[in-house]
């Protein structure tokens, strides 16, 4: 049967399971709206503020789901506006498609209006493109992007549509929707007998854990492994939730803002097994220090990862499910009662502190959690307000913080919010920010009030850039250059003429009635949280330093 390419491009994402989609019209893409419409029993079209916003949504949505998220926008600056959403979601392997359109043939290189390659453009922050010019290629090429960006190492993959494919008609058959992987995992059976010749050798373990831990559903491989070597844990940004958080086996973050705990006992470890995560800057600090007593096992599904940071004794390639199982299969119980001991020693020496006498964002996080019973998706922007969640709420599950790790990318949360709402409407949804980043994108407010998306929106404002001006007051000097944002914006008034309930909370003891309240509200709500200017986000590791060298707020004052 014949069907018009636009509604080839949404029967297309039926066939994948899509119910739910982001983004914004434009004259090229006018024909796919218009099969929206046409669908709109079936697929839920989310008009966004701004399509950076809808690229977020999308990449939330991911997040708190598995599935792959859906974006779309129109030619020119209607795709260059996803750009930023898609490179975030390249960096933290998020399985994203993002739909564009763009001229007709004839009118392509012709600077036309509103033309622009975006398949060049997206590129280097793509797992793969299309630029889909015959209608014949059309389903096709969105089947395999979906299979692309769910399948091995997740990641985004853009398809860029010619109108003239929109408006043409060509057979369609409709297809089962059936994932497969391409790629081939032959793992030996040597390198695992390795990896138990080197845990079986170890007395002092300890598991890193990251974010392709949560890709590959392993939370109950990854449990049983580290009960069998019995060992402590710890985690990147976008490992939180693959261990359960309340575990007492759990010694926090590792890196930067890790915790004293995690840092030194993975620089004192002899073994460290790193499972799902690619050892980061912001995880190793100084590389040639990182984790220097230990034999290191990293077990990761994309083979560039190995050896590409940090130099391992045994790399194995493969799904982290798949190998987990397979070492659990094969491991005997190991006891390290002393090494257990030792830990728990640190944990009591070095408990993240802050400042119980003010208002702080660790109070407010932590007050949420209490409220939630650490059971609400956290989404966050970059900065202080991210380490805060990061550090002092503990997540007991896979997909509970949706945060920007890679790609550091300011205004993400509020979209990413909304995104992770519609996949998870059943939890309370949270998006903690500071004052800067929520300037960025603070538009999509709009959006919350126009479909009353439930989300609670946390504003830590302190006037100012607050990681920026951490780095300016501990090694530049306390050079302020363009981080104070001491000006007239009355967030609350923005939030109220946006549609949105709003609340200004200055004291500790109007957190708990002002967050209660949010979670009571069906609607999108906006809750302003006074904070000192000079709040700093602790443990730290310095830039350029080792790991084992990190700091906080009395090794300053000393």
């Amino acid at each position: 049967m014949e069907y018009k390419g636009s509604d080839i491009v949404v029967e297309c994402l039926l066939e994948q399971g899509v119910n739910t989609v982001f983004g914004y019209p434009g004259g090229t893409i006018l024909e796919i709206y218009d099969s929206l419409y046409k669908y709109q029993d079936k697929i839920n079209h989310i008009l966004t503020s701004h399509e950076q916003g809808a690229s977020h949504a999308a990449d939330g949505y991911a997040r708190a789901t598995g599935k792959v998220g859906v974006c779309m926008a129109t030619s020119g600056p209607g795709a260059t506006n996803l750009v930023t959403g898609i490179a975030t979601a390249m960096m933290d392997s998020i399985p994203l498609v993002a739909i564009t359109a763009n001229v007709a043939v004839p009118l392509l290189g012709k600077d036309s209006f509103q033309e622009i390659d975006i398949t060049g453009v997206t590129m280097p922050i793509t797992k793969h493109n299309f630029i889909v010019k015959k209608i014949e290629d059309l389903a096709p090429s969105i089947r395999k992007a979906f299979q692309v960006a769910k399948s091995g190492r997740p990641g985004p993959v853009l398809v860029d549509i010619t109108k003239d494919v929109t408006l043409g008609y060509c057979e369609y058959k409709k297809e089962q929707f059936q994932m497969k992987t391409s790629y081939d995992y032959t793992y030996s059976t040597a390198s695992l007998k390795q990896a138990i010749d080197m845990i079986e050798k170890s007395e002092k373990p300890f598991v890193f854990v990251g974010g392709g831990a949560i890709a590959s559903d392993a939370s109950q491989e990854l449990k049983e492994f580290v009960e069998k070597i019995d060992a402590p844990v710890t985690d990147s940004l976008m490992g939180k939730g693959a261990f359960d958080g309340t575990n007492p086996r759990y010694t926090g973050m590792l890196g930067m803002h890790g915790t004293k705990t995690s840092n030194l006992g993975v620089s004192q470890c002899d073994l460290l097994v790193v499972i799902g995560a690619r050892f980061s800057d912001r995880v190793t600090g100084n590389a040639k220090k990182f984790a220097k007593n230990a034999k290191i096992i990293h077990i990761d599904i994309d083979e560039a990862e190995i050896n590409k940071n940090i130099e391992v004794d045994l790399g194995i390639v493969g799904d982290v499910k798949s190998v987990l199982s397979a070492l659990n299969l094969m491991l005997k119980q190991q006891n390290h009662p002393q090494w257990l001991k030792d830990i728990r020693v640190l944990k009591e020496r070095y408990p993240l502190t802050y400042n119980t006498d003010i208002l702080t964002g660790p109070y407010v996080i932590e007050q949420i959690e209490a409220l939630t019973d650490s059971n609400a998706i956290i989404c966050t922007e970059v900065g202080q307000n991210q380490m805060w969640a990061a550090q002092f709420y503990h997540f007991r599950r896979p997909r509970q913080l949706i945060t920007s790790g890679g790609l550091g990318t300011m205004g993400y949360g509020l979209g990413a919010s909304m995104g992770a709402k519609y996949g998870k409407p059943e939890q309370y949804v949270f998006n903690i920010a500071g004052d800067g980043c929520f300037r960025m994108n603070l538009n999509e407010l709009a959006t919350a009030s126009r479909y009353q998306i439930p989300i609670i929106q946390v504003v830590l404002n302190n006037h100012v850039l607050g990681m920026v001006r951490q780095w300016q007051t501990l090694f530049y000097g306390k050079r302020y250059s363009a981080t104070i944002l001491n000006d007239k914006v009355d967030f609350c008034k923005v939030a109220e003429g946006l549609g949105c309930k709003a609340i200004r909370v200055t004291t500790k003891e109007e957190v708990v009635p002002a967050l209660q309240e949010a979670m009571d509200y069906n609607g999108p709500v906006v809750i302003e949280c006074m904070i000192q200017e000079d709040d700093k986000v602790f443990p730290m590791v310095a830039p350029g330093a080792a790991i084992d060298e990190v700091f906080d707020q009395k090794d300053v004052s000393e």
